[in-house]
């Protein structure tokens, strides 16, 4: 129980860096907040094992963080320009599909749009995601080995 309350603590750190780095500034894209939800499911998970430790949430933890490390992958793939990324987020076109006359006027309708497309900050040469993408994959074999080790007592 003790490596998957680590796990779930590991979500909860990554969350509050992304606030942090938020209230510093660096506004998320659309798909910085997708990669959240599951580490605020990895945390709430991890608070109902300290009540109910069962093998099921565990295996939930896993998928959590398996999720927002594939989501991570994805984004990097979609920052390196190796695929496209939501049509919402990326500056593949010029469309002014969607944006009405208001915000057109609008002095500041440019600072609401964030770009998934665009790296904002990169520690050695790897943005966000790719962290969040390393880390989460580094937390889900944790919760994996909790998994895996309550199935053997």
């Amino acid at each position: 129980m003790r490596l998957a309350q680590t796990a779930a603590f590991g979500s909860a750190l990554l969350l509050a860096i992304a606030y942090v780095f938020e209230a510093l500034g660096y506004a998320p894209c659309q798909m910085c907040l997708w990669q959240r939800y599951p580490h605020g499911f990895a945390v709430l998970i991890g608070i109902a094992i300290l009540i109910t430790p069962k093998r099921g949430l565990i295996g939930l933890g896993a998928f959590a963080s398996f999720t927002t490390a594939g989501i991570g992958v994805f984004h990097s793939g979609v920052e390196q320009k190796w695929w496209d990324g939501p049509t919402s987020c990326s500056n593949k076109t010029n469309s002014l599909s969607g944006v009405s006359g208001e915000d057109l006027l609008s002095t500041n309708v440019i600072d609401k749009i964030v770009m998934c497309d665009e790296i904002s900050w990169a520690f050695m040469s790897l943005s966000m995601p790719t962290w969040n993408a390393i880390i989460s994959a580094l937390l889900g074999m944790i919760w994996v080995t909790s998994f895996v080790r309550l199935g053997s007592n």
